[in-house]
């Protein structure tokens, strides 16, 4: 409760600042007179790339002498309510990473300064999912930083004991590999292990079968879980939870990575990461799980490969910062030509189509990089961010996973509960 009160009141005040402070078309200093620098990303940048960091920093400090460049971390969970709070202020950041569907409400509200996409390294080829995010009514308020797409992981020493010798390229293959394992290994098993909470894998099948979360329709949007086609998605996805998950059928994929690791389970299907996360040393129960792993990019039942949620983060230059020049000019150090080399060497997908497209030929990338081509992303309808935040998609997965209500009802109830705040501000 205190933590929505502090993300009310950040946001009031937020809101109270942008209209003071106008559009915030390159307002302040220009990048020559900036003395100081403020930029905020996740610990994932601090943990893992703390040199391109750096290299970008040297990038704007050799070309500025003088200029002072400050940084600050922190996690996923924390972000909003510290932005809003911050952003209430005259001390907000000059540059701040954003998961790319919390971009929407935040530029609803104007809190981003818009940018020039022109001025930015390969931004007429940024993939697609990543430049709907930071588009909103014909503006760009942010620059993609990486993509995080998702793949098939599955164990093959476990494949190889039912006879199957290769990845699936089929969904039928797929099904029919499954079947076998999970006969051969019985119902304490889970051939694929798929919290049914997770609605970036449901939601996936129901784009696969021509559905959608949401359509706008005359300048509005409208829930659309209930018409054929995502039914269709939806019973595809409780035949996963059905046949092949028979783990705790209430959780979500937070844990995922540990859950796999503890070897009660020949697939998932995640982030690209999570494989390699179950075969860390503190997680594999298995042991010499990483010898064990393959990934293979994921078919869907409609027989094309199945479109993925392409996750990842934007930098977005906050309307009331003082330094907008200086803050665009380190964005595209950190995310241009010679930032993504450094971002892929650590096993992101770049932020554009002709880096994805060198990956392809590469054996060690060719899985994530073919399956983030077929994507989907959230409706950017003005009240996405309520719809996340209540968890209604969540909540609707639930229900049809354990059997609480059918998937027409559930679809239903949430197709109602979605229109209600699709449209609020």
């Amino acid at each position: 409760m205190k933590r929505k009160l502090i993300a009310a009141i950040g946001v009031a005040g937020m809101m109270a600042g942008v209209a003071a402070c106008g559009g915030g078309d390159g307002k302040g200093t220009s990048a020559a007179d900036t003395k100081e620098l403020t930029v905020w990303l996740t610990v994932d940048a601090q943990n893992n790339w703390p040199e391109l960091v750096k290299a970008a920093d040297d990038a704007v400090t050799k070309k500025h002498p003088g200029m002072t460049i400050k940084h600050e971390y922190y996690g996923w969970p924390d972000k909003p309510a510290k932005l809003d709070a911050v952003l209430a202020t005259d001390k907000a950041p000059d540059v701040v990473e954003m998961g790319n569907t919390e971009m929407l409400s935040y530029m609803v509200k104007g809190a981003f300064a818009p940018v020039d996409p022109t001025k930015f390294d390969n931004s007429d080829a940024w993939l697609d999912g990543l430049k709907q995010s930071v588009t909103y009514q014909g503006k760009t308020y942010g620059v993609p930083y990486y993509a995080g797409g998702r793949l098939a992981t599955w164990r093959k020493d476990i494949a190889a004991e039912a006879g199957i010798k290769t990845a699936p390229k089929t969904y039928k293959e797929l099904t029919d590999a499954l079947d076998k394992i999970q006969e051969k290994r019985g119902d304490g098993f889970s051939a694929w292990y798929q919290p049914s909470r997770d609605w970036y894998a449901a939601m996936s099948f129901v784009y696969d079968a021509g559905g959608s979360i949401a359509k706008e329709e005359g300048g509005k949007w409208k829930s659309n879980l209930s018409s054929p086609e995502s039914l269709k998605g939806l019973k595809d996805y409780k035949s996963v939870l059905d046949t092949y998950m028979h783990g705790d059928k209430t959780k979500d994929e937070a844990d995922r990575p540990i859950v796999y690791g503890q070897g009660k389970s020949a697939m998932i299907f995640g982030a690209g990461w999570e494989g390699d996360t179950a075969a860390l040393k503190k997680n594999d129960k298995v042991g010499k799980l990483a010898d064990k792993l393959e990934n293979f990019v994921m078919p869907g039942p409609s027989g094309k490969n199945i479109p993925v949620f392409l996750g990842g983060s934007d930098l977005a230059i906050p309307v009331k910062s003082d330094a907008q020049a200086a803050a665009a000019e380190w964005i595209n150090a950190f995310t241009g030509a010679k930032g993504q080399k450094g971002l892929i060497a650590k096993n992101n997908l770049p932020n554009n189509k002709k880096d994805l497209a060198t990956l392809k030929s590469d054996p060690k990338t060719r899985v994530p990089a073919t399956a983030a081509e077929s994507s989907w992303f959230v409706p950017m309808a003005p009240g996405w961010g309520q719809v996340e935040k209540g968890q209604l998609l969540q909540k609707m997965l639930q229900a049809i996973g354990t059997g609480k209500q059918s998937v027409e009802d559930a679809a239903k109830e949430t197709d109602a509960a979605i229109d209600k705040v699709i449209n609020n501000k």
